[in-house]
């Protein structure tokens, strides 16, 4: 596992690689140590100049309330199937539209998985990249495992001004 600080407007993210491709992306104030055993990238690997730069791009366009153009490869080899179908039906879901937990449930045929669907999205190990922030609970905001400080600043990042729903 290598990993690669990323400083963007919002604070400096780190990005963490396995031989597969982006496996985890940290919130500013997470911290390199935050989780153990990832090598700090070497510029001139595949990672550091590839990867790397991909995952620089995409999540500068996601900060910017934009979609990002190309994705570095995501190692979501740990998440069961469950996960992974919902975390693609997330990354369906356009910048500044957001969909409740029960609704991304219907969209996989498993309308009475709304909790599952939370569960999913919050053990989302790339969050902003697989934008988890756009998922709602009916009645409000829901959680979010960043905090809902960052849920409420990625979905006004998303809306263009003065427009959209205000979540409190």
């Amino acid at each position: 596992m290598e990993r690669l600080t990323i400083p963007t407007v919002l604070g400096a993210f780190t990005a963490r690689f396995s031989s597969v491709g982006l496996a985890a992306l940290d919130f500013p104030g997470a911290g390199p140590g935050h989780r153990p055993g990832a090598a700090l990238c070497d510029p001139s690997s595949p990672v550091g100049r590839h990867w790397g730069e991909v995952t620089r791009q995409a999540l500068a366009a996601a900060l910017a309330g934009q979609r990002p153009g190309k994705l570095p490869p995501l190692d979501l080899t740990s998440a069961t199937p469950f996960q992974q179908a919902v975390w693609a039906a997330l990354m369906a879901i356009p910048p500044g539209e957001v969909r409740t937990y029960a609704q991304v449930a219907a969209s996989l045929a498993r309308p009475r998985a709304a909790r599952a669907v939370g569960a999913a999205c919050g053990a989302n190990p790339i969050p902003v990249l697989v934008p988890c922030h756009r998922v709602v609970a009916h009645g409000g905001l829901g959680g979010f495992s960043s905090g809902l400080a960052w849920k409420r600043r990625l979905l006004a990042l998303e809306r263009p001004h003065g427009e959209g729903e205000t979540f409190c």
